[in-house]
């Protein structure tokens, strides 16, 4: 996950069920025909949530959450039973759930839930309730309904807010997209999905984490990474208490560095540093500006006016959004000025095949010294002296 100014696993559990009819464990008939059930009755509820049909739902269970889902645009909603514990007459499932959003997934959305589930006299399972598993987000519908507005290229999801605020937010999708085609070329989906809760819990909610690593952070970007070619579902989910503190210009440049994200998510991977992912999305949300590098870059300015060069291109810890806020804005900083210097020195082509060399690798340990070494012609102590030099005279 990348953000500017971080998404589950899942674990099977093998369940030892005793019955008066079942002695021991091992998944006897008992056990596997309630499983069975219990996949065809989700089965049942996900055509009904793709077929719009309410009454259909209200037939496998609780209706709660149907029409939040009403304005969704879905392609594809099914369940995974992925375990089944019962007691009797009630049972807990754990399930994947994977959904995409038609016109802009690529690949489906999954994620871990847990439903509890009773059975009638007749012997038919129903769903009681439907929740995020423990230490997995919140999808934005189980907040409340969702609200939706398609942009040109953008669709912005929205619980607890205007239609007018969401048209704002497409609006900003809708430039960014062409900003990045422009920077990063047009070998990318070129469509957006932003999210937009109602408050900055509700954001920490869909990242399943705290609000209190969230607090003043404007936006970020959920997406498995991986370079093998194939986007995943990129989500940008809006804080919008700290993105409603920004002005017009802030507010573009937040959007334009998700959105970057999302266009190089399949040749970003585990190879690639912090300060090159977040220094290339910077770089693509400030270019074409006109505001200068102290004005983009001033707590790196502080501190260079002070003597104090950095020793190094920052580290992933440094990127933390718990730490000091001084020290992560000069992270930031150090990684937009890194790939500056990329665009400037060796050309903008010459950036982009850098962040694509570094991203094909497999591991981090030698990934960036020979992608140096084979796009700049260049090794990392040569880089980092001339990176160094670089900042000194750009911020003086």
């Amino acid at each position: 996950m990348a953000g500017r100014r971080r998404v589950s696993g899942t674990s099977v559990t093998a369940l030892c069920l005793l019955f008066v009819s079942l002695a021991g464990c091992g998944g006897g008939p008992a056990v596997d025909a309630a499983r069975a059930q219990v996949q065809s009755l989700l089965d049942r509820r996900a055509e009904a949530v793709l077929d719009r049909d309410a009454a259909a739902y209200a037939r496998t269970g609780t209706r709660a959450g149907f029409a939040n889902l009403r304005a969704v645009p879905l392609a594809d909603w099914s369940y995974r039973v992925t375990a089944l514990d019962r007691t009797g007459d009630t049972a807990t499932a754990s399930a994947d759930l994977s959904y995409r959003v038609e016109g802009h997934d690529r690949s489906p959305v999954t994620t871990a839930r847990s439903l509890s589930l009773s059975r009638d006299r007749d012997g038919r399972w129903s769903v009681d309730s439907d929740r995020p598993a423990k230490e997995s987000g919140q999808q934005l519908w189980d907040q409340g309904a969702a609200r939706v507005v398609r942009g040109e290229r953008s669709l912005v999801l929205g619980v607890g807010q205007p239609d007018e605020k969401l048209r704002d937010y497409a609006g900003l999708a809708d430039r960014a997209v062409p900003a990045v085609s422009d920077a990063w070329g047009p070998r990318w989906a070129r469509r957006v999905v932003v999210l937009v809760p109602e408050t900055l819990e509700d954001m920490a909610g869909l990242l399943g984490s705290s609000a209190s690593s969230y607090r003043g952070i404007a936006a970020v970007t959920t997406g498995a990474t991986g370079a093998d070619g194939r986007a995943p579902a990129d989500r940008v989910i809006v804080n919008p208490e700290a993105f409603g503190m920004l002005g017009d210009s802030g507010r573009q440049v937040v959007l334009t560095h998700e959105t970057t994200h999302v266009a190089t998510r399949a040749h970003t991977s585990a190879a690639t540093p912090l300060w090159l992912s977040e220094g290339f999305a910077d770089w693509v949300g400030y270019r074409g500006g006109d505001r200068a590098p102290a004005e983009v870059a001033p707590e790196l300015a502080y501190a260079v006016g002070r003597g104090e060069v950095p020793a190094g291109l920052p580290d992933d810890e440094e990127f933390g959004f718990s730490g000091d806020a001084d020290h992560l804005a000069r992270a930031y900083e150090s990684g937009w000025l890194a790939c500056r210097l990329i665009a400037g020195h060796w050309g903008e082509d010459r950036l982009d095949e850098f962040y694509r060399a570094v991203g094909a690798h497999e591991h981090r340990d030698g990934a960036v010294e020979a992608a140096m070494r084979q796009v700049l012609d260049t090794t990392r102590e040569e880089f980092t002296a001339q990176w160094q030099e670089y900042v000194r005279n750009t911020l003086s």
